[in-house]
């Protein structure tokens, strides 16, 4: 079954891959190689679908200084069309709706091919932002020009920690045609599984079958780099940032570190019923980085695969 019918069905154990499209300064010959290299290294992971996310300035929601500078990238879609058309299973593209005119999302949405592409819409990061689309009106396009294109949303552990209504938010967006959740990147695995076991629990309450989460997992190859996890909202427990802080090699404890987490969480899902995915993240430029992603998907799959 492919990506789009486990979805649809309300099934899971799927494998994602997500990307940062290249910078937007990038030429369009090295985007295509990056592109090309890109494919040849996932190629052999047996992928079920990849993820392309809509970077945006997030500067106006956290105050302190940003860790690394924020370097545009290409709009994902443009990416997409233009230097991975061939890719072979289904993408998903964010589109940060903020940024978008409604012309311009009526005629993305109403291009696209639903056996082909998804989408996952996402707000504003702050409330100071201009809004050239909300993230409700986006939904309603979706739902008038394509109501076939499968759209995600985002779910966030840390928030349900801070506010513990994240489980209400996620059946909001249920109701409001989501068909399927991505979490940001979970580090605090007691978190993750807080919020899947409300939300469980109160789809039981309601009638509502739970839909599908993919758990965003990535691994860390610096300490700079956990900081800047921690400017973006991701919670790192203290006894993570000090095995990483104190490991002879940071990186691979930090891949050792992030598939426990994976493997925990599908224990859980499993467990509770709750259908679920998981999606490695690789936003680094560093090789070295790409490649233990790389890896960890590579057990991941084996995992799925029992």
């Amino acid at each position: 079954m492919d990506l789009q019918g486990r979805i649809a069905s309300r099934q899971g154990e799927f494998l994602l891959f997500a990307l940062t499209p290249p910078r937007s300064s990038t030429t369009p010959e090295s985007a295509q190689e990056i592109a090309d290299v890109t494919a040849r290294r996932l190629e052999p992971l047996g992928l079920d679908g990849l993820i392309l996310y809509d970077i945006d300035d997030e500067g106006d929601r956290n105050p302190e200084e940003r860790p690394f500078p924020f370097l545009p990238t290409m709009d994902p879609a443009d990416y997409l069309e233009g230097h991975l058309k061939s890719w072979r299973t289904p993408v998903v593209v964010y589109r940060a709706t903020s940024k978008y005119t409604e012309e311009e999302l009526r005629d993305w949405v109403g291009s696209q091919d639903p056996s082909r592409r998804m989408a996952v819409f996402v707000g504003a990061p702050s409330r100071e932002r201009p809004v050239a689309t909300t993230l409700r009106r986006a939904q309603q396009l979706r739902a008038e020009l394509a109501p076939d294109l499968l759209l995600g949303a985002v779910a966030i552990p840390e928030r349900h920690t801070r506010k513990g209504d994240e489980h209400l938010g996620l059946i909001a967006k249920q109701e409001a045609g989501c068909s399927y959740f991505v979490t940001q990147v979970v580090y605090d695995v007691n978190a993750a599984k807080n919020l899947v076991s409300d939300y469980s629990y109160e789809c039981r309450d309601r009638g509502l079958d739970p839909l599908p989460i993919a758990f965003t997992l990535s691994v860390c190859g610096s300490m700079k780099t956990l900081q800047f996890l921690r400017w973006l909202g991701v919670h790192v427990p203290r006894w993570i940032e000090n095995d990483l802080r104190h490991a002879d090699d940071t990186l691979d404890a930090s891949l050792q570190q992030a598939e426990a987490t994976a493997l925990e969480l599908i224990s859980f899902c499993r467990h509770l019923g709750v259908p679920f995915g998981i999606n490695v993240e690789s936003v680094s430029i560093r090789k070295v980085e790409i490649e233990a992603s790389v890896r960890l998907a590579a057990r991941l799959r084996r995992e799925l695969t029992r």
